[in-house]
């Protein structure tokens, strides 16, 4: 663990190991629990919500003139309008965990004057702790951590997260997914955009990209990254990203590549790139429509021995 440890990242820690033993005992319970789909999302919506009190008491028994801005309760607890500001997600990755996929984690992070200052993101299933405090470096466990080394996209490994939600532009992201695919060497969607920043600040991966994510998912985990070396901002390169539901996360090299990619499809991009991506999408369309329609021609009639066609 960093030497010195900042007392606040120490009560956030002690609140991210309390939620996460919540979470690993609940994990014991998901086989004989999915009896039916209701009772699995029943119970983990339990779990979130057991895991989210248990964070929130820790912090306000510590600090009680902070604030929460916490997923599940929103901005109902502590002292709201505080500079210090506690942002929430205690169970990130929910899908995975009520399939039994061991990819999720709690996340804790403090922003103080509207800039994160402190970070916490604990992985249950493997005691996996990260953690980083404001100009003090980032850390996974007692190791200090670094974004990765290389430069070139080929080599890279880069991760993601899909559209679910309704409204998400599918055919858009399809694209995107396709534009990085075909640059790197593999393109991973392990399904919780906090531990994704996390595994981009310890180098495990090269870069991170995903839409639609609110700031409890990714507040702890981008000042994991910076202080591991890396950026992090919206598709354009800008780095006021946090409630704009756009991240892309990197080493500096490759995120100026990826930039370089993805900018195009961001909100914030100029009408003329987004007619493009409009006409490329459209041009596929019309493309795999004719593919398709050579694949598997229609068939012709045939006259039946009774002379009907058939």
């Amino acid at each position: 663990m960093s030497p010195n440890l900042h007392p606040m990242l120490n009560v956030a820690i002690k609140a991210a190991r309390a939620a996460g033993a919540i979470i690993n005992r609940a994990a014991l319970d998901v086989e004989s629990v999915r009896v039916s789909q209701k009772l699995v999302n029943d119970f983990v919506t339990e779990v979130d919500h057991a895991a989210e009190q248990i964070i929130i008491e820790t912090l306000l028994t510590a600090y009680p003139d902070h604030a929460i801005w916490a997923e599940e309760s929103g901005k109902t607890h502590g002292r709201q309008g505080s500079e210090n500001v506690w942002i929430i997600d205690p169970l990130d990755g929910t899908t995975n965990f009520i399939h039994g996929f061991p990819v999720y984690c709690v996340s804790i992070a403090l922003s103080v004057r509207g800039r994160i200052d402190q970070a916490v993101i604990y992985d249950p299933s493997r005691n996996d702790l990260f953690t980083a405090t404001r100009g003090r470096g980032a850390y996974m466990n007692d190791r200090r951590m670094r974004v990765g080394k290389r430069t070139e996209m080929r080599q890279c490994l880069i991760s993601t997260g899909f559209p679910f939600r309704p409204g998400d532009n599918f055919n858009s992201y399809l694209r995107m997914m396709a534009d990085v695919m075909k640059r790197t060497a593999g393109l991973r969607r392990p399904g919780a955009a906090a531990l994704d920043l996390a595994y981009v600040a310890a180098g495990f991966t090269d870069a991170f990209f995903e839409t639609g994510l609110s700031p409890w998912d990714v507040a702890a985990g981008s000042l994991l990254v910076t202080e591991a070396g890396g950026l992090i901002g919206n598709f354009t390169g800008e780095p006021d990203f946090l409630e704009q539901r756009e991240c892309l996360a990197g080493s500096p090299r490759i995120y100026g590549q990826m930039v370089g990619i993805l900018h195009k499809y961001s909100k914030f991009a100029t009408a003329g790139e987004k007619a493009q991506v409009r006409q490329a999408a459209e041009a596929d369309t019309a493309a795999g429509a004719e593919a398709t329609l050579a694949e598997d021609p229609p068939e012709a009639d045939t006259v039946g021995p009774s002379g009907d066609a058939k």
